[in-house]
């Protein structure tokens, strides 16, 4: 059987957490927290979560000259991941995120984006006979607009499924909504872009028919441990999830839309794959860090109790 394709594009982030006992207000200094230091970045986590899960993926993504930047390569080539489109930009300097956790898993993160804003067309452009031999083309908003733009219409016009995860959520255009297969916000990302506060099932079907209405024929909007809420043409449903204690959701999402990408390029039925994108995001929050906390597909299998 052959793996599924997925092509990334995206950020990468060396993240730099501590963990509180509850998160600073303004103002505030809190002493006493415990630090690590990991690889991050939304592209980055969601390539490395399609690909330890048994993907293809390929990654698209600009990082600097730097020792973050020649660790965030070495890391994406001991995962499997196809480096030879990662950009090392002598300009800029790599991304760097900077992530309060609290006792409860909730966080605050401030990006510093880098050579991650710099990510161009050009860059995809080289990428062109990857996106073409894709099942799926997986974007983020941590890069340049233009540059996501540009991304889903050339993988639209190749027959590519795209989907975007508006994180973190910025204004959309028609334009690109129109040429999407899937879109994956999360509540509060659901509430910016469409101005709904989703609380329920029928508050999440009158964010969903917003993006529909703008030409987006799948919705998965990710509800944390009420699971996701999928609303297509022919399914309106919340797919649940396993109830865990959370640990740390920041790469939560991320693990969701590897696993969704994976999934679907598998050929998978959208309410199959969210069910088991649920599993993959509920399972990172078990763990701390961004891409310390992704499963490979045996860990999956386990935690699922297949």
């Amino acid at each position: 059987m052959e793996k599924p394709r997925i092509v990334v594009v995206g950020s990468s982030n060396t993240d730099m957490v501590i963990k509180l006992e509850r998160l600073p207000k303004p103002g505030e200094t809190i002493i006493g927290g415990d630090f690590i230091m990991a690889a991050g970045g939304k592209g980055a986590n969601q390539a490395v979560a399609a690909a330890r899960l048994g993907g293809e993926v390929t990654f698209i993504v600009r990082v600097g000259t730097d020792i973050f930047g020649r660790q965030a390569i070495k890391n994406f080539q001991k995962e499997g991941i196809l480096t030879d489109y990662i950009v090392e930009d002598e300009k800029s300097p790599s991304g760097v995120a900077l992530i309060f956790v609290a006792q409860e898993g909730e966080n605050s993160i401030a990006v510093a984006s880098g050579a991650n804003g710099r990510l161009s067309k050009q860059d995809v452009e080289a990428a062109g006979e990857k996106i073409a031999d894709a099942h799926v083309l997986l974007l983020q908003l941590e890069i340049p607009m233009d540059t996501v733009h540009f991304a889903a219409r050339v993988a639209s016009e190749l027959g590519t499924k795209v989907i975007l995860n508006p994180a973190p959520a910025r204004e959309l255009e028609d334009s690109l909504l129109h040429i999407l297969s899937v879109i994956t916000p999360n509540e509060s990302e659901t509430e910016i872009l469409t101005g709904i506060t989703v609380q329920d099932d029928q508050s999440a079907k009158e964010a969903a028919d917003h993006f529909r209405s703008k030409g987006v024929p799948n919705v998965i909007i990710t509800m944390g441990s009420q699971g996701s809420f999928l609303c297509t043409d022919d399914k309106v449903a919340m797919i649940p999830t396993r109830r865990i204690t959370a640990v740390d959701t920041t790469a939560a999402g991320d693990a969701f839309n590897g696993a969704l990408a994976y999934s679907l390029a598998k050929g998978e039925a959208l309410d199959d794959a969210a069910r088991f994108a649920n599993l993959a995001g509920a399972f990172s929050a078990t763990r701390l860090g961004a891409q310390p906390s992704v499963p490979t597909y045996d860990e999956l299998q386990k935690f699922a109790g297949f």
